[in-house]
């Protein structure tokens, strides 16, 4: 599997379709978020994805600093497709996700928006929790701050 880094320009029409299957797949069908998934913010971000077959397994959203987080960099949108869970795919494309950030973004923090029941998952990938949990679309969140380098 290869991991794909690309501008929202870069992407095909196909990967774009792909990408959208999954976030409604997991996001409004699986977690039952009814937000505004069409935000504008995927115009300025890079989509960080790997495509098996016709499906797109893991996908995140980066965006560079001031977009989400003053004086951060940011990753959103992490998702895994229900069939490729526990095969370590969200820690690979964090990974690669982080990695990319700090290649164009060295000198800023990466900040997250992390699911709380998620909240070991993102510490052991370097990430501080720096807020009390608060709801994001009726689940509870933490913001998490990443402060290293890869």
């Amino acid at each position: 599997m290869e991991w794909q880094v690309k501008s929202f320009d870069e992407l095909s029409p196909l990967e774009l379709y792909r990408i959208l299957q999954l976030r409604e797949e997991v996001f409004a069908l699986e977690q039952t978020c009814l937000y505004r998934d069409c935000d504008n913010k995927d115009l300025f971000a890079k989509h960080v994805f790997a495509l098996e077959g016709e499906k797109c397994v893991a996908y995140t959203r980066i965006l560079p600093p001031e977009i989400s987080y003053p004086g951060c960099s940011s990753i959103g949108r992490v998702a895994v497709h229900p069939d490729y869970r526990g095969l370590d795919y969200g820690k690979l494309i964090m990974e690669q996700s982080m990695k990319s950030l700090l290649a164009d973004y060295p000198d800023y923090p990466i900040r997250i928006s992390g699911q709380q029941y998620l909240e070991k998952f993102y510490n052991n990938l370097g990430f501080k929790t720096e807020s009390d949990p608060y709801l994001e679309d009726d689940i509870p969140h933490l913001e998490m701050t990443y402060y290293g380098s890869i």
